[in-house]
């Protein structure tokens, strides 16, 4: 995790130059962005700490230094966030040896096949624990073995991901943001680093994302589909935590209401199709 904090402190450094921060240039530059002193002094702390910092060796950092280079390095509000998560590592305990079971209440289970909309949820590492009927129609989570429902997997191991969210590279962003806010979270999760190494191995477009170190909470937004038989989707989408476990995230859909993809919803929920991912 102390690597983790570093690389995230230097990937969100690189990406601010001088000039953006009214700081002058000055000297030869061996990397892009701030250098560690000089997001020291816009922090307002020495540069041996900031070092220490971003070495993980400032476990004991106070909510102001936080802060203060959250705002240095112009962190949106998931990114401070994950700025704590790893300065202040949780040491989540995990029961039954070390690996976390993701199961689905019974009423959180009335509650998904109740909504009318494709709906699905989302444990940790974007494991998929549950889904409602239109939820299978629309993403086939029904015709992987269970373990393989992983939206992460899916997304950069199944060469069928590309066609069927076509816009893959926001998808894919979004993906990897998601995992490493988990990570941040969750640090004693064995299971996740055995799945960022499977990734790594795998994928060289998830490498290339997970090196960028993207932080961000994604609660709503749009996504488009494109189906096997019901053609394009687009849809908005809704992340809602579940009540007594913030580790389960209900996902719905949503179409606008008269629209060509609310119609192709509706006639998939009246056949037999499930989509093959």
């Amino acid at each position: 995790m102390d690597s983790d904090l570093g690389e995230f402190l230097r990937s969100r450094r690189a990406r601010i130059q001088p000039a953006e921060a009214g700081l002058r240039e000055y000297g030869r530059r061996r990397v892009p962005g701030l250098r560690r002193e000089e997001v020291a002094q816009l922090a307002g702390v020495s540069v041996d700490y900031y070092i220490r910092l971003e070495q993980g060796r400032g476990r004991n950092a106070s909510d102001a230094v936080l802060d203060a280079v959250a705002r240095a390095l112009r962190l949106t509000d998931s990114e401070r966030l994950h700025l704590y998560a790893l300065a202040r590592p949780s040491g989540t305990h995990l029961s039954g040896g070390g690996v976390y079971q993701a199961t689905l209440r019974p009423g959180a289970r009335l509650v998904l096949d109740s909504i009318a909309a494709p709906a699905f949820v989302l444990g940790r590492r974007m494991d998929v624990i549950a889904w409602n009927a239109l939820g299978d129609k629309v993403s086939g989570f029904s015709s992987v073995p269970a373990a393989e429902r992983n939206q992460a997997r899916y997304l950069f191991l199944n060469p069928a991901a590309p066609d069927f969210y076509p816009d893959w590279e926001t998808v894919a962003v979004e993906t990897v943001a998601f995992l490493r806010r988990d990570a941040g979270l969750h640090p004693d999760d064995p299971a996740l680093p055995a799945l960022v190494d499977e990734l790594t191995t795998r994928s060289a477009e998830f490498r290339r994302i997970w090196t960028a170190h993207p932080v961000e909470e994604k609660t709503h937004g749009s996504k488009r589909i494109r189906h096997t038989r019901a053609g394009m989707l687009e849809m908005g989408y809704e992340s809602l935590l579940l009540p007594g476990d913030p580790d389960q995230l209900l996902v719905i859909y949503t179409a606008v209401p008269g629209s060509a993809t609310a119609a192709a919803l509706a006639a998939l929920a009246e056949s037999d199709t499930t989509a093959h991912v």
